[in-house]
């Protein structure tokens, strides 16, 4: 099982190729560059150091959102434009579930933050027991005060997440009571690597989708959207 991955959810710009859950090569970018500058000359990368054939994979996988939506948009591009053209299915995995897997293995919850701005976070409360992701709260859109409220109900270590966190570090630590830390610079942002790796388990459970079927999820409407909702108005 061959499998292509990519995020391009966040400032990250991250693609891998994964073999049997064994990591190939991974190529991840956090610098002040678009995505449609980075993610195809990346891929072009990783094939010209492996000498790795696109026919060959099994699969493409992408973070699919929340997210930023343009890194979204582009993302989804991407994966649709190659899912057509070498014919091969598409496997979605939500955003914040990919971030969760940096930590795989880890005896806390895991609560991935993503700064959605106007003061909100996508984020979601995950788990793993005996090996597997277990979700304890759907990845969703809202403040981070709320999100805060249901980890100290849990009553266990937390460990936190994502681009998010820097930005409301210190409401974190003003509103947390109990055992929490921050996940250190190498599992705190997203990784296509960990995106692959959970989409082996979505694999398995046949959770796939055609290329022309893909769509990114954004959970929220863009700016532009609101700023028309509130005229009255929707997008062309």
């Amino acid at each position: 099982m061959k499998v292509l991955a990519f995020d391009s959810s966040g400032l990250v710009a991250s693609v891998a190729l994964l073999e049997d859950r064994q990591l190939i090569a991974e190529y991840t970018l956090n610098y002040k560059k678009t995505h449609s500058q980075t993610l195809l000359p990346m891929l072009d990368e990783i094939i010209q150091m492996t000498g790795f054939d696109l026919k060959e994979i099994d699969a493409l996988a992408i973070a699919a959102g929340p997210g930023s939506f343009t890194g979204l948009r582009i993302g989804s591009a991407t994966v649709k434009g190659l899912g057509m053209a070498l014919d091969k299915p598409v496997i979605s995995v939500p955003t914040l579930e990919g971030l969760a897997m940096n930590l795989w293995g880890a005896d806390a919850v895991i609560c991935p933050m993503m700064d959605a701005r106007r003061k909100q976070v996508y984020t979601g409360i995950y788990e793993f027991e005996q090996g597997r992701m277990q979700v304890l709260e759907e990845q969703t859109a809202c403040p981070v005060e709320e999100i805060l409220q249901k980890c100290r109900k849990i009553g266990r270590k937390i460990i936190f997440c994502g681009d998010g966190v820097p930005v409301y570090e210190d409401i974190i630590r003003e509103q947390m009571e109990g055992e929490y830390s921050l996940a250190p610079a190498h599992v705190n942002r997203q990784r296509a690597a960990a995106v692959g790796v959970r989409a082996f388990d979505y694999w398995k459970e046949g959770k796939v989708e055609t290329a022309a079927d893909h769509g990114p999820v954004y959970l929220r409407k863009s700016q532009a959207e609101r700023e028309l909702a509130a005229k009255g108005k929707k997008l062309p």
